[in-house]
């Protein structure tokens, strides 16, 4: 047992998208195939990071525990047993996107069985999103609304500590007192610059070492044998905030505008990012995932970031992303300024039409253009993100879709990498098409918090789903990713981007998914009795189980690395020195 002296004040901790994923049957589907992680989600935000070195540079000890990791890594990891153990001043959990909206609610409430007089704090777009529902709750104590909780969780934290319950002044904080009445202070923190943050990973590792707890840092489980300890991709912050309207999601201007209060992006400096980069570069060789758009605040601001990495030569592979078609001239200066770099860009949907519908009024030959530009500068993978789901999409649309991505591959070989994904398992919240759905021929299926609460718990992605299109249901959303992916996935292997028996594994693996939500329907619409409805769905948890880290090839979002890539040497060295 620690000594309470021993404690942080503060114990960030990181739910799965369900608790506990491992004793319900669910089948999660393709929902996390793009990403590193497996359906739970289990990657923290990247606000952890900030918040540790922010609230640890002025004297807050904070430790991150990611309970969705540990628990997707083992099925003998106990959960509640390490949040009864613990004892510190306060428990944060996010609540971001609403993927976990079960897991960080129950993981509150063990929180507050074992350890009623110590408060618990949210914070993320969805507690702010629903933050009149969820202060109700007896679990929770404060939500930190807004896109930026450094500064709020300092005051609120110091408040705790200190033991002075001085909350009416501190900003976005919404509360409840002794006698359990809600307060809601003013929504009035919201930064201009991010350079007062930094999502430097070293004070989260010199916490991790005091702790003795380098497994609770851990961002995702990782998949085959890639842990990320092995192949600790990391991530650099560019803004918050975001220029652009894409209609569905729940980032963008308008939706950030409705419920965080943010009227424009806030940035980052471009020396300052320079500066973040290089700092990774000089403790792992792993993949730099670059967030936002360099060309977003504009092209003075993108060359300055670049200008900032010629600085020092590395091999890291470095990931940008557009948002739109870049100029010409942009591809020579990554070129020049990295030796390995990587885009990415979501155009969507082939359908040019389509594509203007969601907010995004650029062409295929633009993004061909683009293509080959880049590639000619040496680029070393272009990935190009698809959807199903959206409005005006048509199951034959999605097949045309994956058609074009067909004759990217034969043309531009194996360096252009597409994938297609289902919107879901939920349309954000707060973004255009949720909030005017009827505009967009959209129908919103759940609307309260407790609805997506429920939902997480299905048997199956379809019925997680919150809304189906004038031009496709629930059913046809689901069936058609299935056969978008096979059909991809068929391509992929014509075009030799994977070998046969990468080819054979996913082509299985879809046509179980396939079976296993027939047999799902076949169950429920058999079944009246839920206990008995829950006994057969766990006769096919073996099945689910098995396609648990995702239907599709997960190597396939995975850049270049070498294995054992962390200077272990320099990150303890930094971390002893307290390297900001």
């Amino acid at each position: 047992m620690r000594s309470l002296l021993s404690e942080p004040h503060l114990i960030l901790l990181h739910a799965p998208a369900v608790y506990d994923f491992r004793k319900y049957p669910i089948m999660f589907g393709p929902i996390a195939d793009g990403v590193p992680s497996t359906p739970v989600f289990e990657m923290y935000p990247i606000g952890f990071l900030s918040i540790v070195e922010y609230l640890s540079r002025n004297g807050i000890k904070v430790q991150i525990i990611n309970l969705a990791a540990r628990m997707a890594s083992s099925a003998d990891f106990d959960a509640e047993e390490v949040i009864r153990k613990r004892k510190p001043g306060a428990f944060g959990i996010d609540l971001h996107w609403l993927v976990h909206a079960h897991g960080s609610l129950e993981i509150a409430k063990l929180c507050k069985k074992h350890h009623p007089d110590i408060p618990v704090i949210l914070g993320g777009f969805s507690a702010t999103y629903f933050h009149e529902e969820l202060i109700r709750r007896p679990e929770v104590d404060f939500i930190v609304r807004g896109d930026s909780a450094e500064k709020p969780m300092l005051m609120l934290m110091n408040a705790i500590v200190n033991r002075s319950h001085s909350y009416s002044e501190i900003p976005n904080l919404v509360w409840k007192d002794e006698k359990g009445d809600v307060h809601k202070n003013p929504f009035s923190y919201v930064p201009a610059t991010l350079n007062d943050f930094s999502n430097n990973y070293i004070p989260a590792i010199k916490s991790a070492l005091r702790y003795r707890d380098l497994k609770g840092l851990s961002p995702w489980k990782g998949w085959s044998s890639h842990e990320w300890w092995d192949y600790p991709m990391t991530t650099v912050l560019t803004c918050r905030g975001c220029s652009y309207n894409c209609v569905f999601c729940g980032g963008s201007r308008a939706a950030l505008a409705l419920y965080c209060n943010r009227k424009a992006p806030a940035f980052r400096d471009p020396e300052l990012v320079a500066s973040d980069i290089l700092r990774i570069t000089r403790f792992t060789r792993a993949p730099v995932f670059v967030i936002g758009d360099l060309l977003q605040p504009g092209i003075e601001y993108a060359y300055t970031v670049l200008d900032g990495l010629k600085s020092k030569r590395f091999s890291n592979h470095i990931i940008f992303e557009l948002f739109k078609p870049a100029p010409e001239e942009y591809f020579a200066r990554l070129a020049d300024s990295v030796e390995n770099f990587n885009l990415e860009m979501s155009p969507d949907s082939h359908d040019e039409h389509i594509r203007a519908l969601i907010g995004k009024r650029y062409t295929n030959r633009e993004i061909e253009a683009n293509i080959e530009c880049a590639l000619d500068s040496g680029c070393y993978r272009f990935d190009l993100f698809f959807m199903v789901g959206l409005p005006a999409q048509t199951v034959e649309s999605v097949m045309d879709t994956v058609d074009w991505c067909g004759q990217l591959m034969e043309r531009f070989g194996r360096r252009v990498v597409p994938f297609i994904l289902p919107y879901s398992p939920f349309l954000d919240p707060g973004c255009i098409i949720y909030e005017q759905p009827e505009k967009f021929g959209f129908k919103i299926l759940f609307r309260s918090f407790e609805d997506y609460r429920k939902a997480l718990l299905a048997p199956s992605w379809k019925y997680a789903l919150n809304y189906e299109t004038e031009w496709m249901t629930r059913d046809e959303i689901v069936d058609c990713t299935y056969h978008a992916c096979l059909k991809l996935n068929r391509l992929k292997k014509e075009y030799g981007h994977i070998d046969y028996a990468t080819y054979r594994h996913t082509e299985e693996r879809l046509k179980l998914a396939i079976r296993l939500t027939a047999m799902i329907d076949e169950l429920i619409a058999d079944t009246g009795d839920e206990n008995v409805l829950n006994e057969r769905l766990m006769l096919l948890k073996p099945e689910f189980d098995e396609m648990f880290t995702g239907v599709q090839d997960k190597e396939q979002v995975r850049w270049p690395a070498p294995k054992r890539n962390l200077r272990v040497l320099t990150i303890l060295k930094a971390a002893m020195l307290g390297s900001r």
